[in-house]
């Protein structure tokens, strides 16, 4: 079903107030609770890097007038051959790891949390937008719900809307939504806790395209709550590096891990697997539906040749 997006009218400022920051709920109306400075100030985004010098660039500008300062973000270059080295040397505040060879998702992402421990560690791809009042939705929401894995709600594909009001208007209708036990690799949100006891990520390269899936598995099995929420919005431009190395392999359809290693590994069965399949998409179609009823959107979009496709 596709729907074209009612902005509505001019929207109050989310992140007006430097010592704390006020959140909205789904109506536009302040929630009565503020994230304090300190509190944002114990979070950390990791964000892994492979060339694609431009989208990295448009992130940390978006991430900049979201108000998060460069301290708190760690960027792991895994082997840039283009400018991305000159990009990251030009933000001294940065805290910058540069790696020979490419590690991979999972090893980067441990660099990051290692750099800079904090309260909750965000993981997040360089190909997305973030608006302000993006991080303190995560924040409030897993505070709130309880939730010790945060996903945003997420629109992926073209950016060819107005992205910053469309962002605000987002949140303030879906700050109540919520999908329980789903979380997106491109960006998650993790709380010490989950570290402390389920470990870190798997680093081993056989698992590359599956480092968040097999994450994400071991903390639901640890009894750890894992959500997505529409009280954070970011615009993902779509797995850009992965593309870009399955085009240099010239197997645009690849897989960049070992699928059989991972399915083995977890004793994922062909009837597991379909039965997890037919669970997902029925609890999907279930929120898609639901979600499209309610509010009139959903918490995973599609933009495609200027079409908003709820997923």
């Amino acid at each position: 079903m596709n729907q074209t997006p009612n902005c509505g009218p001019d929207l109050p400022d989310p992140t007006a107030g430097r010592e704390s920051r006020r959140v909205w709920d789904s109506f536009g109306r302040p929630t009565g609770r503020k994230i304090d400075a300190a509190t944002l100030r114990d979070v950390t985004i990791t964000i892994p890097v492979l060339n694609q010098a431009h989208y990295t660039r448009e992130c940390l500008e978006t991430l900049r007038r979201a108000g998060i300062a460069d301290s708190q973000i760690v960027v792991v270059d895994n082997g840039s051959t283009d400018e991305t080295p000159t990009l990251l040397a030009g933000s001294p505040e940065l805290v910058v790891i540069r790696n020979d060879t490419n590690r991979g998702c999972g090893g980067a992402w441990n660099q990051g949390v290692r750099a800079r421990p904090a309260n909750w560690t965000v993981v997040l791809n360089n190909d997305v937008l973030a608006p302000p009042g993006w991080l303190e939705g995560l924040v409030d929401f897993a505070e709130r719900e309880h939730f010790d894995i945060v996903s945003p709600a997420m629109f992926e594909g073209d950016a060819d809307y107005d992205f910053p009001r469309y962002a605000i208007e987002f949140m303030e209708r879906m700050g109540r939504v919520k999908r329980p036990g789903v979380a997106s690799g491109a960006c998650f949100m993790v709380h010490r806790r989950v570290f402390e006891k389920v470990g870190l990520f798997d680093d081993d390269l056989r698992l590359g395209g599956y480092e968040d899936d097999e994450f994400f598995r071991r903390c639901r099995k640890a009894g750890f709550r894992v959500g997505t929420t529409g009280g954070s919005f970011l615009h993902h431009f779509g797995s850009i590096t992965q593309k870009a190395m399955k085009a240099a392999l010239k197997k645009p359809k690849a897989s960049l891990g070992d699928r059989e290693y991972y399915r083995k590994k977890y004793h994922l069965t062909w009837l597991k697997r379909h039965v997890w399949r037919l669970r997902r998409s029925l609890q999907g179609t279930w929120w898609r539906w639901t979600e499209l009823a309610l509010h009139g959107r959903t918490l995973s979009v599609r933009r495609l040749n200027g079409v908003f496709q709820w997923r």
